[in-house]
C-alpha cells in the first residue's frame, strides 16, 4: 500500500535515510514497499538489499517531476520495467526536456496520477490513479467499482515526524536560494506525508476495499528477479572467452620479451601461474580492456602511470600497465589477486588532466554510450555548510552565522530563537553520522563498462564535462557486480608530460620516460636525492617528506619505496616510522623476533612496513598459503564484513604456529603487531608506482631543471604556492622575466636560459582579450611600441594598465609611470574596430612632452606582488632591513643546542594537535640564501606568537637535529615589513607597508 516512498536521496526534499525508510516499514509490519524518489535512482539497490535482508518485498520506481510541479509516478513491472524508466529519465535529465503530461507506454510499467490530473475514462492499460486519504471524501460522487482496476492507495512517504517535516521546508527554501518565510507552499510537501501504521491507512478506505485489493494486486504484479552475485562487467573485449584467452597470453610474452628479454624462467613461471588464476576469475577482459586504454595513450603520446595494487602483477608489467617491476621488489600477486577474490582487481592509471579527457572519450566511442558511463557520487552536505545554508534561509547575517559557528556549544545561542533552530536542524541532518546528500556529483576517476546497457540497473545525467555519469555510486556499482575502471587526473603527470614537450622544443632532446631502471641508477639522480633536491618532484617534495629522507640519506630506489609508505599518517602516528628510521641508522642493533622474522622483514629491518610485509609474515611464520594470508589481512582491515571467515582464518594461524612450535610468547606479539600495523598499513605496490614517479620528476630535474620548473609552474604548481617555483626557477640559473607583450604567451615560456612570465598569472587580466592579443602578434608581427601596440589592439583601459604595471612593455626603454602618461591620449577617442586593419599611411604619433616622474626600484616589485602575488627577484633584495644579524641556514649545523636569531620568509605551515590536544605548528621559510629553514612551535610558543600571514619574520629559539635534519625550536617571533627600518609618513605606510 505504500506506492510512493521517499527517502533523502529526493535531493532537498526527503528527509529519511534509506535504512530508516526500511527499518521502520519493518517495525510497523510492512510486508512490501515502493522507493520512488524525484528524478532520482541513486539508492535503488541499497534499498533493495534492506528489504531483502529485512524480508520486505522491495518495489523501485520514480516520482516524475517538471521543476516543482508532480507529474505521475512510474512503478518497474519487472527489469524490462527498470530499464524503460532509467531510459526515459535519462532522456528528460540530459536533454532538458520536460516530462510529458501522460506517462508513454512504456513496456513493463505501470504510471500512477494524482487524483483529478487525468480523467479516469481516459485511462490506458498501464495508467492508474492514486487516491490519498484526504480525498477518499471526494469519491461518494464516482462509481468506483466502474474503475476498480485503476484506482489505488496513495500515501506520500517524505518525511518522518513534524519536526522532520520543518526541516523539509528548510531544505526546500535551501534548494531554492530563499528566505524560509518566502517558501511557496506548492513547492514543498502536505504535512500528512508521514507514515501512517497499514490499520490506521486501511480505515481511510473501509468502504472501498476494492481500492485496496487493486493496490495490493499491483503491488504483488511487481517482481524483481536479479542476482547480486553476477559480474556485470563487459565480458569479452574480442567476441568470445577464447579470443580473450589466447590475446591476453600473446600480449603477456611479448610484453616479457620487452621487459625482461626472450628467457627469464622466474617471469615465465610468474605468467603461467597469473594466466591460470585471470582465466579462472574471468578477468580476461578486465585486463585487455586496461591494455587497450594503455595502447591508445601509448599511440597519442599521452604519459601515464598505473598505479595501485596491480603493481603486484606480472603481466599487468608486462602490458605496461605499470612500470613497477614485480620481480625485482618481490611483489605477491595474491595481494593484487588470488582464487577466492570475487571482484575484479584494481588498476589506477593517472594521466595529466590535459590528457584526460580524451582518454574517457575514447573509452566511451570504444566500448559505446549505451554501455558506459561515469562513475557517479552524491555530494552530502558538510556540517559547517549546513549551519551557513540554514543561516542563510533564515535570513542572518554573515557576522552572525560565523557565531554559530565559532561558539556551536555556547549556551546563549541555545536560548536564541533562530539560532536554536539552526542548531537542531543541523543536528538532525548530521545526527548517527548521516552522510545527508546535497547533489549529485563525479567519482574521482571511475569509468563503468557494462555488459548490459547502463539503463539496466540507473539513469544517468549530463554534467557540464560532456560525459554521461551514472546515478550510482561506486558501493552500490560493486553491490550488483558492476566493477569500475580508474581513469585519474595527477597534477604531477603534467609536469612530467609537459617538461618532455619544453625539453624536446628548447633542447631538441627526447626523452624515453619510462626507463625507469636507468633513472634509478644514474649517479646524478641519487646525489639529488641524497641532497633533496626534490622540489617539484611528486610525492618527496613536502617539508616532512624531504625531513624523512634526509634522516635516512635516501639514494637509492628501495629505501624510496619504503619512505614511501612510512610517510603516510597512520604509519607515521603509530611510531612505526621513528621505528624504521631508528633501525636504519643502526641494523647492527635491530633485534629480531624470530629468525623467520628476519628472514621476512630484513629488507624492512624487522619492521612491517608495508600491506604484503602481513602476507609474508602469515604465510612464512603460520605456514599459511598466500591467499589466506591476504583474506587474512583484509578481514583485519575491515574489508570483509563477514566475521565467521576471519574467526577461522585466526585460528588456523594460531593453529598453525601451535603445530610449528613457534614459541607462543613470539606468536601472540607477532599477532599484535599484525592487528595494530594492518588497519593503516600501505601497499608496496602503491609505494613502488609512487617511487617510479618521483624517479621520473627527478631525473628530468636533475638534467633539465629549468624546463622541469616551467612545467611545474604551468600546471599549477604542487605541494607549495607558485612563488616557491620561481624562487627555484631562478636557482637553476635562468633569467626569469616579467611577462612581455613580444615574449610572453597565455602560459609561462622559456627559450634559452630566458623565462618570461605568462601572461595567465596576472589577477584581472581577461584571457579571451590577451588571447586575441597573442593572435593578433602572430598574424602580424611583434609590437613596435605602445603607440602600435593601441592602434592594433585598441586595449580596454583597465587592461592596458595592468600589462603597464607588470612592466609589459618595458622593452619601450621608457618607466612605467611614463607609459601610463602616454596611455591615456593614446586610447582617448579612438573607436574599436571589427576586423584588423592596418592604414596604408601611419599617421604621425603626437611626441607628448613628458614630465619629470619620480621611480623608486620598489615600484617594480609592489606592482608585481599585486599584480602576481610576488615580486619576481628575491624578496630579500626589496627588504629594507638590517639582514646581517640574522643567522643563515647553513650556519645552523654548527651551532646544535645554541639559541640563534634567523630571518625567514614564510613558504607554508601545518597546523596540528598534540596528544593533549593543544594546537602546535611546523613552519616552513627561506633564508636570504635560498635555503629551506624548518620551524617548530610548540603549544606555549604558538600561543604567544601565532604565525600570521606571508612574509618576513624574525625567529629566535634554539636549534635542534634529529640525524642529519635541523630543525629551529622558536621560543619567540615578530613579524617584519617590507620597510622595517624606514620612516614614512602615514600615507607612505598606507601604500608600502
Amino acid at each position: 500500500m505504500y506506492l510512493n516512498c521517499k527517502t533523502y536521496f529526493s535531493l532537498r526534499y526527503g528527509t529519511i535515510t534509506t535504512r530508516e525508510l526500511v527499518d521502520t516499514a519493518l517495525e510497523m509490519g510492512i510486508t512490501s514497499l515502493a522507493l520512488t524518489n524525484i528524478n532520482m535512482t541513486a539508492d535503488v539497490w541499497t534499498f533493495i538489499q534492506l528489504c531483502h535482508e529485512k524480508g520486505i518485498k522491495p518495489i523501485i520506481g520514480l516520482e516524475c517531476r517538471n521543476g516543482h510541479a508532480f507529474k505521475y509516478i512510474l512503478l518497474a513491472r519487472n527489469m524490462e520495467g527498470w530499464y524503460a524508466i532509467n531510459h526515459f529519465l535519462s532522456n528528460h535529465l540530459q536533454t532538458g526536456e520536460p516530462f510529458p503530461d501522460r506517462a508513454p507506454a512504456l513496456p513493463g510499467i505501470f504510471a500512477i496520477y494524482a487524483w483529478g490530473s487525468c480523467p479516469l475514462p481516459q485511462l490506458a492499460a498501464h495508467e492508474l490513479v492514486g487516491v490519498r486519504p484526504r480525498e477518499v471524501n471526494k469519491l461518494f460522487r464516482i462509481d468506483t467499482l466502474a474503475y476498480k482496476d485503476k484506482l489505488v492507495i496513495l500515501h506520500p512517504v517524505t518525511f518522518q515526524d513534524a519536526k522532520y517535516y520543518e526541516l523539509h521546508q528548510v531544505l526546500r527554501a535551501v534548494d531554492q536560494n530563499i528566505l524560509i518565510s518566502q517558501l511557496p507552499p506548492a513547492t514543498t510537501a502536505w504535512k500528512d506525508e508521514s507514515w501512517l501504521s497499514p490499520g490506521d491507512l486501511l480505515q481511510h478506505y473501509e468502504q472501498y476495499p476494492h481500492i485496496v485489493q487493486n493496490t495490493l494486486r499491483i503491488m504483488e504484479t511487481c517482481e524483481l528477479r536479479f542476482d547480486f552475485k553476477a559480474q556485470r562487467n563487459k565480458k569479452y573485449l574480442l567476441g568470445s572467452a577464447a579470443a580473450d584467452r589466447e590475446r591476453l597470453r600473446e600480449l603477456a610474452y611479448q610484453g616479457m620479451e620487452y621487459r625482461y628479454g626472450p628467457d627469464n624462467a622466474e617471469a615465465r613461471y610468474r605468467i603461467e601461474k597469473e594466466l591460470k588464476i585471470i582465466e579462472d576469475q574471468n578477468f580476461n577482459a578486465y585486463f585487455l580492456i586496461t591494455h587497450d586504454i594503455i595502447r591508445f595513450a601509448l599511440d597519442r603520446g599521452f604519459f601515464y602511470v598505473g598505479r595501485g595494487s596491480g603493481a603486484n602483477s606480472i603481466i599487468a608489467y608486462c602490458l605496461r600497465i605499470t612500470d613497477v617491476d614485480p620481480i625485482a621488489l618481490n611483489l605477491y600477486f595474491e595481494r593484487f589477486l588470488n582464487p577466492y577474490r570475487s571482484s575484479p582487481p584494481d588498476f589506477d592509471i593517472d594521466f595529466s588532466w590535459r590528457d584526460r579527457d580524451e582518454v574517457i572519450r575514447y573509452v566511451f566511442e570504444k566500448h559505446g554510450t549505451a554501455y558506459t558511463a561515469l562513475l557517479g557520487t552524491v555530494a552530502t552536505f558538510q556540517e559547517n555548510a549546513i549551519v551557513r545554508e540554514l543561516g542563510k534561509v533564515y535570513g542572518l547575517p554573515k557576522k552572525e552565522i560565523d557565531r554559530i559557528l565559532e561558539n556551536p556549544f555556547d549556551l546563549n545561542l541555545e536560548k536564541e530563537g533562530i539560532h536554536q533552530r539552526i542548531l537542531d536542524f543541523s543536528r538532525l541532518m548530521t545526527a548517527n553520522n548521516k552522510a545527508f546528500p546535497n547533489h549529485l556529483s563525479i567519482h574521482a576517476g571511475g569509468i563503468l563498462i557494462s555488459e548490459a546497457p547502463i539503463h539496466q540497473y540507473c539513469a544517468t545525467h549530463l554534467p557540464p564535462k560532456g560525459f554521461y555519469t551514472a546515478q550510482l555510486d561506486m558501493h552500490q556499482a560493486e553491490a550488483i557486480g558492476l566493477h569500475k575502471f580508474d581513469i585519474l587526473s595527477q597534477r604531477g603527470l603534467g609536469h612530467i608530460r609537459d617538461s618532455l614537450e619544453i625539453i624536446r622544443a628548447n633542447k631538441g632532446v627526447n626523452i624515453d620516460i619510462h626507463t625507469v631502471k636507468a633513472f634509478t641508477e644514474d649517479k646524478q639522480v641519487k646525489r639529488q636525492l641524497k641532497t633533496v633536491n626534490t622540489i617539484g618532484c611528486f610525492y618527496i617534495e613536502s617539508p616532512a617528506m624531504r625531513q624523512l629522507l634526509k634522516k635516512l640519506e635516501c639514494d637509492d630506489y628501495l629505501t624510496l619505496v619504503a619512505a614511501s609508505s612510512i610517510i603516510r599518517p597512520g604509519v607515521a602516528q603509530s611510531g612505526m616510522m621513528r621505528q624504521y628510521v631508528e633501525h636504519f641508522r643502526n641494523p647492527g642493533k635491530v633485534t629480531y623476533l624470530h629468525p623467520i622474522i628476519e628472514k621476512v622483514l630484513g629488507e624492512t629491518f624487522g619492521v612491517m612496513v608495508y600491506q604484503e610485509d602481513v602476507i609474508k609474515v602469515i604465510h612464512e611464520y603460520a605456514d599459511m598459503d598466500l591467499a589466506d594470508a591476504d583474506i587474512l589481512r583484509r578481514s583485519m582491515a575491515g574489508k570483509y564484513r563477514g566475521p565467521g571467515a576471519f574467526l577461522q582464518l585466526q585460528e588456523q594461524f594460531f593453529a598453525n604456529c601451535a603445530r610449528l612450535n613457534r614459541p607462543e610468547e613470539v606468536t601472540k606479539e607477532l599477532w599484535r603487531q599484525i592487528a595494530s600495523f594492518t588497519s593503516f598499513s600501505f601497499s608496496k605496490a602503491h609505494s613502488a608506482t609512487y617511487a617510479v614517479e618521483s624517479y621520473q620528476s627527478l631525473y628530468l630535474k636533475t638534467y633539465f631543471p629549468a624546463e622541469f620548473m616551467v612545467a611545474v609552474i604551468n600546471n599549477f604548481g604542487g605541494f607549495y604556492n607558485r612563488e616557491l617555483y620561481f624562487r627555484e626557477l631562478q636557482r637553476t640559473g635562468a633569467t626569469v622575466h616579467p611577462p612581455c607583450i613580444n615574449n610572453s604567451r597565455y602560459p609561462t615560456t622559456i627559450q634559452g636560459k630566458d623565462v618570461y612570465t605568462g601572461f595567465i598569472h596576472i589577477e584581472g587580466l581577461e584571457e579571451a582579450w590577451i588571447c586575441r592579443m597573442l593572435e593578433e602578434r602572430a598574424k602580424y608581427g611583434p609590437y613596435a611600441s605602445l603607440e602600435d601596440f593601441t592602434t592594433r589592439m585598441q586595449p580596454p583601459p583597465e587592461q592596458l594598465d595592468l600589462l603597464i604595471r607588470i612592466g609589459a612593455f618595458n622593452f619601450t626603454g621608457h618607466t612605467k609611470k611614463q607609459l601610463l602618461w602616454k596611455s591615456s591620449p593614446l586610447l582617448r577617442g579612438k573607436d574599436a574596430q571589427a576586423d584588423h586593419v592596418l592604414p596604408l599611411f601611419r599617421e604621425p604619433v603626437t611626441d607628448h612632452q613628458l614630465p619629470h616622474l619620480a621611480y623608486h626600484a620598489h615600484e617594480d616589485a609592489f606592482d608585481e606582488i599585486d599584480l602576481l602575488g610576488f615580486p619576481i627577484n628575491s624578496p630579500f633584495e626589496v627588504l629594507e632591513h638590517d639582514q646581517r644579524p640574522y643567522t643563515t641556514v647553513k650556519e645552523l649545523e654548527n651551532k646544535i643546542g645554541e639559541t640563534v636569531r634567523c630571518l625567514g620568509y614564510l613558504v607554508c605551515t601545518k597546523f596540528i594537535r598534540t596528544a593533549q590536544g593543544a594546537p602546535m605548528c611546523f613552519g616552513t621559510f627561506l633564508d636570504r640564501e635560498g635555503e629551506f629553514l624548518d620551524t617548530v612551535h610548540f603549544p606555549e610558543s604558538f600561543r604567544l606568537y601565532p604565525l600570521q600571514k606571508n612574509g618576513f619574520y624574525a625567529l629566535e629559539g634554539k636549534v635542534s637535529a634529529e640525524y642529519s635534519v635541523i630543525t629551529l625550536d622558536v621560543s619567540h617571533l615578530r613579524k617584519i615589513g617590507y620597510f622595517e627600518d624606514k620612516t614614512f609618513t602615514p600615507r607612505q605606510k598606507a601604500v608600502y607597508l
